[in-house]
């Protein structure tokens, strides 16, 4: 059977599926539509990351497709409900990169807590000793993390706060009923955990309902030395707004490593704006994180095609 891989993959991983099946694996091939097409046609499963996009024409050429494993596990980047209705398995990194963004997010909680201000080493090196006048900036122990989504991401990040002694609340919408995590967590409701967290970090899914969950006005709900975090998805923080809050020194400080638009433009509205940490979409990638995404995804398509290769009739048309 053909795997088709547009993207990159640890190596560990492509000699895995190359042992079993068929590989064309192209880390360029995303962003050649014909090209991407065309190597769809007769392919049993494809791997992505988050730029190739899994609608429309692509789903249409993927006839024969049977699963399309996502290294990662955001999946705004796939139709989830076409592929469904072709009878296609969508199988996301669920619970692979979750050490990562939780250390990730208390690392910035620590840091944008502790310091005002980040560009001091040129001034330093050259001599300007730029130690503050009176003691600034806190420890963690005793500040309030706020966590707006409690899935698994947000649990495990919690459970990190709380071991660094801080007090965890938490928002979400979509909980389910009897959610007990195994350490101290107030449930509040959204409006509650911004006027009351020292950290906010952000746990959501982008969806039409998480847009611009966090807006101009959700912002000035926040204490003046709060932290923002959002390593979940580019859209639910209104940038515009965020950089004026923290132009104007309504906020503390805050840490994204992800966008509107990625990879984030040149001009952004981001550019220039005081005591704000970016980072490029990498809070989930550490090196350990990635074999266990890859070999997560490789097992499961591997064993996807294992279950089906017996079904000859796999061919899979777009519904009238």
């Amino acid at each position: 059977m053909k795997i088709l891989i547009p993207e990159l993959i640890h190596p560990r991983s492509l000699e895995r599926l190359r042992k079993e099946h068929e590989v064309v694996f192209d880390p360029t091939l995303f962003a050649r539509q014909a090209a991407l097409l065309d190597a769809a046609r007769d392919a049993q499963a494809l791997i992505v990351r988050n730029r190739t996009q899994v609608r429309g024409e692509l789903l249409d050429a993927l006839g024969q497709c049977r699963a399309v494993g996502r290294l990662g596990v955001g999946l705004d980047n796939i139709d989830v409900p076409a592929c469904q209705e072709r009878g296609i398995e969508v199988i996301p990194a669920l619970g692979a990169n979750a050490r990562s963004v939780a250390e990730y997010v208390v690392t910035c909680a620590m840091l944008l807590l502790r310091f005002s201000h980040y560009s001091v080493s040129d001034t330093l090196a050259d001599g300007c000793w730029t130690r503050p006048a009176t003691p600034e900036g806190h420890e963690v122990c005793g500040r309030t993390l706020g966590l707006v989504g409690f899935g698994s991401i947000g649990q495990l990040t919690g459970r990190l706060a709380s071991r660094l002694d801080m007090r965890v609340v938490a928002h979400d919408a979509a909980l389910r009923p009897g959610t007990s995590p195994d350490f101290p967590c107030e449930m509040l409701s959204l409006n509650e955990l911004l006027a009351v967290s020292d950290v906010v970090s952000l746990h959501v899914p982008l969806m039409p309902e998480t847009r611009s969950l966090i807006n101009a006005d959700r912002l000035a709900m926040m204490r003046p030395e709060a932290v923002l975090i959002n390593a979940a998805r580019g859209g639910i923080v209104d940038e515009a707004a965020l950089a004026r809050a923290l132009t104007e020194k309504k906020l503390r400080a805050a840490a994204l490593d992800v966008f509107d638009d990625e990879p984030l433009p040149g001009g952004s509205v981001l550019a220039g704006v005081p005591n704000l940490l970016l980072t490029p979409h990498v809070a989930g990638v550490t090196a350990d994180s990635e074999l266990r995404v890859c070999e997560l995804v490789a097992q499961r398509v591997l064993g996807v095609l294992a279950r089906t290769s017996g079904d000859a009739t796999v061919l899979r048309q777009a519904p009238k």
